[in-house]
């Protein structure tokens, strides 16, 4: 497969692109402190909602999804200000003044009661400057050492371009890498997004080359728009992906106004595909990740391959549904949006909540606990033929008068008795 030309910015001015030193040791974040201490002092232990995931330790599992609550540094401070455990930055590429957002760019889908329930955008990555964004991340990673930054990437079907992409974040400080295998609006053209994550041969090569680069976790994110989301999910694990982060939006258009007859959102009077999310995809996020958790279940377990999952999280009992599929973390993007950065305390009681009702007091506890009850529906036959038959066994009393028999009737008898 030909490589396309490579693409790069001007030479960045205030940005290092060596090789970063890692530090071995990093700052105990303050939920992981006060558990030991909790135990050392004979009390009680609570719900301990710290997680590490490929080496990167999340004061709890909420983290901003890749979008406009990662879009610059305002707003990523305003993340870890309200206590989110981690933020994947909005996704960055060589040269974002391609990049050219319109606006209207969102369309909301809404119940009868008023309530949001979905959440259409045909937003692009980052068309903030590269260098803007990196000098972010560099500033973020000092005042907030112990939060867990995230840089979402994507480019074109170009080594030259990742590794020079992967230098250049690592220079800056973050902690690891999300590859955009899943955007499904915008670039398409430029085989990237979507257009990339559906194609497993370049899949394999793309990921191979990023992990054989970086020194940090990477994560690739899939989209949801394919029949067998374990197939992508396989091949990135395959080449080396630390984890999956899944899902991305669900193409979409959100509606058709029945007064002008255009599709929403409409620009100019027109519209596009666009990316569909909030609870509405809940159901099927969760899906797709109990089947890339039984994946990772039946085909590395004990390899350290990490879940992330994404689709509809508005509160901490949603989170939790998440994590006993088998997610490790959990991301939220449209919830911010419709409720802001503060919603994260809600999330983290409603989460400890869950936990104290049965019990447990870290999320190791119940990751992946409910995917035992997960089968297929031949099975689901077999089960209820069973059950059916162990009934009938059962089953007291005579059916007629027929059945009566002298030497068992008093037997009989007590058998149809309610006392």
């Amino acid at each position: 497969m030909a490589s396309l030309s490579p693409l790069g910015p001007a030479p960045l001015s205030r940005v290092s692109c060596s090789t970063p030193t890692r530090s071995s040791s990093r700052v105990v974040p303050p939920r992981v402190a006060a558990v030991a201490a909790a135990a050392s002092s004979g009390a009680a232990p609570a719900a301990d909602l710290s997680v590490t995931v490929n080496g990167m330790e999340f004061m709890n599992p909420f983290v901003c999804g890749s979008g406009p609550p990662g879009t610059n540094y305002a707003v990523m401070k305003k993340a870890f200000d309200e206590g989110w455990g981690g933020v994947v930055a909005k996704t960055v590429s060589l040269e974002p003044e391609k990049v050219k957002n319109v606006t209207p760019r969102y369309a909301r889908m809404k119940a009868k009661s008023g309530e949001v329930i979905g959440w259409e955008n045909i937003e692009l990555v980052s068309d903030r400057p590269l260098e803007v964004m990196l000098e972010d991340f560099v500033r973020l990673k000092r005042e907030f050492p112990d939060h867990v930054l995230i840089a979402s990437i994507m480019e074109e079907y170009d080594r030259s371009a990742w590794i020079k992409l992967i230098d250049l974040c690592q220079a800056a400080g973050v902690d690891g890498f999300e590859i955009n295998f899943s955007c499904p609006h915008g670039m398409p053209e430029r085989r990237m997004g979507m257009a990339m994550g559906q194609d497993c041969g370049l899949l394999e090569e793309v990921t191979g080359w990023v992990c054989g680069h970086s020194k940090l976790p990477v994560w690739s994110k899939m989209t949801p728009n394919i029949t067998d989301i374990t197939a992508p999910s396989r091949v990135c694990l395959q080449a080396g992906t630390d984890g999956i982060a899944a899902i991305n939006t669900i193409q979409s258009i959100s509606a058709v106004d029945l007064d002008t007859l255009r599709p929403q959102p409409c620009v100019e009077g027109m519209s596009t595909y666009g990316g569909y999310s909030s609870t509405a995809v809940k159901p099927i996020a969760l899906a797709r990740v109990a089947s890339i958790a039984g994946l990772i279940r039946d085909e590395y377990a004990g390899q350290g391959k990490s879940l992330s999952g994404i689709g509809g999280v508005n509160t901490g009992f949603d989170a939790a549904e998440f994590i006993l599929l088998g997610a490790d973390t959990v991301q939220v993007c449209s919830g911010v949006m419709m409720h802001g950065y503060p919603m994260v305390k809600g999330c983290i009681r409603e989460l400890g909540e869950f936990m104290g009702k049965h019990g447990f007091t870290s999320l190791s506890e119940f990751k992946g606990l409910s995917l035992q009850y997960m089968t297929t529906h031949t099975e689901l036959v077999r089960l209820q033929k069973e059950a059916i038959e162990e009934k009938k066994k059962a089953k007291v009393g005579l059916g007629n008068d027929d059945a009566w028999s002298g030497d068992d009737f008093v037997r009989q008898s007590d058998s149809m008795v309610s006392n």
